[in-house]
């Protein structure tokens, strides 16, 4: 009996010992003290007229190719038009056709400059979705505090906000410390050539830029689970992006007398295997990175489970994993696209094809996922190989690093009310193109984004708020201004 109650005593004590732990370590992820939102600013109507006017030129870019050259011409028509002091005083270039590269030196050579991405071109209307829009797509309607129509999301309102900026500090008599570029590509929808292009022409010239800042993440209102205020999320890295083809060979025949040696069974089962074993989920990264950061703003439950990740890793995973949304963040992702076979319905096919798309999580690369898909589909009559055009993961920023530091003060400087938190951005853009030129790349569009938000970017009723567009335009000064 003493040694039942002594053992016991015991766990009574270490019970109470990990409960202390879990209470000290969530007591220390305490709050920052955050300001309160700022008034809405004032609005300039000529500047929001300007938007819209952008918004009604069609850059459309498609699998086809990039936007037609008279669109383009026309886009930059009305660029010129719009802000002539930009085009007078700042020194601008035609790159790869139709990107545009504006230069206006800073007072100190010495400084690291910065550079300013945002791109031209915008994604088609699917098949007749047109009917679907409260206000046609490309009309640039301003109507109930809003700026309606294709781009204005993605990505035009970045680039005409930027301009704004420029614009008004060029009115004013300002001149940057830094020098500034201003990179917007015409065919990042595509590929961004424009973009890799423009990143190749600095590093000849031994351009040295400590901060390159491309659209990504925005303030994100509602959007993260538990989390009980806008959170300003910069994206400091993006997901890889690989193709695999699959490609397998059968004997053929007539369907009337079946047999195993059947191409379209053997892309099948490729498939199935490769979709029934997903990459293993990782919380570690910037994914738990921004987990720890917006923790504080959590309620008790959420929180004390990041606190103590050593004990509710496995809990917390699964969880997010359970969220396609959310899971993407964790892992390697695989999504079977493209599966082709077989040319009439009573031919047995003697060839067939699928297509499988990965978003490359960092730590993985492209060598490794096309070697795991090998291994798992473990079948040597299937040929696997990466389809041209892929690439690794960006390599992350640092939060300690200048360029993060003169974002995150910008933000704050906009939105006092919102914490920040490192993220991984999930898709592809022009950024990753300047990593091998700038000390820091990051991905923040300075604009905020609800759940009903999330569904307008690249499908109906994309819009932009007049006031999140007003604020857009003063970040940029601020960042531009080394917050002056």
């Amino acid at each position: 009996m003493r040694v039942l109650k002594r053992m016991a005593l015991l766990l009574g004590a270490l019970l109470l010992l990990l409960i202390a732990i879990i209470v000290i370590n969530t007591a220390r992820l305490s709050p920052a003290t955050l300001g309160a939102p700022l008034p809405a600013p004032a609005i300039d109507q000529a500047a929001v007229q300007r938007l819209a006017a952008a918004i009604r030129i069609p850059t459309i870019s498609t699998e086809a190719g990039q936007p037609p050259s008279q669109v383009l011409d026309a886009f930059h028509a009305h660029l010129a038009a719009s802000y002539p002091r930009v085009h007078a005083e700042l020194r601008r270039e035609l790159v790869a056709g139709h990107s545009l590269l504006f230069t206006w030196p800073g007072t100190d050579p010495n400084a690291p400059a910065l550079l300013l991405a945002a791109h031209q071109d915008v994604v088609p209307i699917e098949g007749s979705s047109a009917s679907k829009w409260t206000h046609p797509p490309f009309a640039g309607t301003v109507a109930n505090g809003f700026v309606w129509g294709r781009g204005t999301i993605d990505d035009k309102m970045s680039l005409i906000a930027i301009l704004e900026a420029v614009e008004r500090m060029l009115a004013r008599g300002m001149r940057p410390r830094q020098t500034v570029y201003l990179a917007f590509g015409h065919d990042e929808e595509r590929g961004g050539n424009g973009a890799r292009t423009i990143s190749s022409l600095l590093k000849q010239r031994g351009a040295k830029v400590g901060l390159a800042l491309d659209e990504g993440y925005a303030v994100l209102d509602n959007v993260l689970a538990g989390v009980n205020r806008p959170v300003a999320v910069v994206g400091m890295a993006e997901k890889g992006y690989v193709s695999v083809e699959l490609t397998a060979s059968g004997a053929g025949g007539h369907s009337s007398m079946p047999t195993p040696d059947n191409a379209a069974i053997k892309i099948a089962r490729a498939v199935d295997r490769l979709a029934a074993d997903p990459f293993p989920a990782r919380l570690q990264g910037l994914t738990g990175d921004m987990l720890t950061s917006v923790a504080p703003y959590m309620d008790w439950p959420m929180r004390a489970a990041i606190a103590n990740r050593w004990l509710t890793e496995g809990l917390i995973t699964r969880q997010l994993t359970a969220n396609p949304r959310t899971a993407a963040a964790l892992r390697t992702t695989t999504a079977p696209t493209i599966i082709q076979s077989g040319t009439k319905d009573n031919v047995l096919p003697q060839s067939a094809r699928a297509v499988v798309n990965h978003r490359i999580l960092p730590g993985d690369t492209i060598a490794n996922v096309v070697a795991r898909d090998r291994d798992v589909i473990g079948d040597a009559g299937v040929s696997v190989r990466p389809v041209p055009g892929g690439h690794d993961p960006s390599r992350p920023a640092r939060t300690d690093a200048p360029g993060f530091q003169a974002v995150a003060a910008a933000i704050r400087a906009t939105y006092p009310h919102a914490p920040i938190a490192p993220g991984l951005v999930l898709g592809a853009t022009d950024g990753r193109f300047y990593e091998s030129l700038a000390a820091s790349t990051l991905r923040f569009t300075p604009m905020t984004m609800r759940p009903a938000d999330l569904a307008r970017f690249h499908g109906n009723d994309e819009r932009v708020s007049i006031e999140d567009y007003m604020r857009a335009i003063g970040f940029y000064e601020r960042l531009i201004g080394g917050g002056r």
